[in-house]
């Protein structure tokens, strides 16, 4: 399972926790103008616009989980298990794989409101990546500066969706997800009166108790609230440092630890990374489980002209300043 989010204070920012029980030797690679895309079903593209992210570099292909294009058009794909449907080939229409879907739309598009012009012709196609590594049933989060939408493949067809808090996570889907918040506005960050009777005097015993009713579990309909107060309700930074931090406290708001999601096998979920990229500046940064301190990868002090991949391997040990 795993959580997205938009941010804006300065700058606009994007990322996600990833959350799962594998790694796949995922890594920030950045994919340049002229590296060529092979689809399976859809024409070469020689040249397109260049991409930063999270990615699994298979036979020299970018799997990427997450990543931001040159002009700040963001997109992640989340874990979307018994909801998730994709399609037999259609003549009529373009057929992307979900493994190509990021790069398919982040290549070619510099805003959402291209995007929806491309989508009005998409068929996700069922072909998988290889043998060894089927689809994985997803949905999507497509932003970019000003707009944010929901992108859901279900057996009725292609759903969008506006997104107007830039949050998302898994099951359900994303319209119920939506509505249920209605069921969460009297969570407040300040401290309420008291309406429960004017016959009892009930006292405030502590602080933050605006926030009873808040959901602490990590279940993705409870950590999509959980991710939307903390995200609507944070103070707004104003540096470049000051924005990245907040950001990671807004994703460590929801963040799984080991243990506390037992998936079988002795395997549990947790957020094997944590990322957020200044899509204005192409600063891609992250942590992961193993390293709190933040990295960060610039794509433009790359050469964003080359055919080849540029793949940077996640720093996973402990970074410790000692201070004595």
């Amino acid at each position: 399972m795993c959580t997205s989010i938009t941010y804006t204070t300065n700058d606009h920012y994007f990322g996600r926790n990833l959350d799962l029980e594998i790694s796949y030797n995922e890594q920030v690679t950045i994919t340049p103008r002229n590296y060529p895309f092979v689809y399976r079903k859809a024409p070469k593209q020689e040249s397109h616009y260049a991409i930063i992210g999270m990615a699994a570099v298979v036979d020299n292909y970018p799997l990427y989980y997450d990543a931001t294009n040159e002009k700040g058009l963001s997109m992640a794909g989340l874990n979307f298990p018994g909801n998730a449907h994709f399609f037999d080939e259609d003549a009529e229409k373009t057929n992307i794989t979900p493994f190509e879907f990021i790069p398919w739309i982040l290549s070619q598009c510099k805003n959402v409101e291209e995007a929806r012009t491309l989508l009005a012709d998409i068929n996700l196609v069922n072909i998988n990546f290889s043998e060894e590594l089927p689809l994985s049933p997803l949905h999507w989060i497509l932003a970019d500066q000003e707009t944010s939408i929901v992108i859901e493949s279900v057996a009725e067809g292609l759903k969008i969706y506006d997104n107007p808090i830039g949050v998302l996570t898994n099951n359900p889907t994303f319209d119920y997800q939506l509505f249920n918040l209605n069921n969460y506005r009297s969570v407040s960050p300040t401290t309420l009166k008291n309406h429960f009777s004017d016959e009892l005097d009930l006292s405030v015993y502590s602080r933050g108790m605006g926030g009873l009713g808040l959901p602490g579990d990590l279940s993705s309909a409870s950590r999509f609230v959980k991710v939307a107060f903390t995200k609507l309700n944070s103070v707004k930074a104003t540096t470049e440092q000051e924005s990245v931090s907040q950001f990671f406290h807004i994703l460590k708001s929801v963040e799984q630890q080991k243990g506390l999601c037992d998936v079988g096998n002795g395997k549990f979920e947790y957020t094997i990374y944590s990322s957020c990229c200044n899509v204005d500046k192409g600063i891609y940064y992250y942590t992961t489980y193993t390293n709190s301190q933040i990295n960060a990868v610039d794509m433009t002090k790359e050469d964003l002209d080359s055919t080849e991949l540029l793949t940077y391997p996640l720093i996973e040990e402990e970074q410790i300043h000692y201070v004595n």
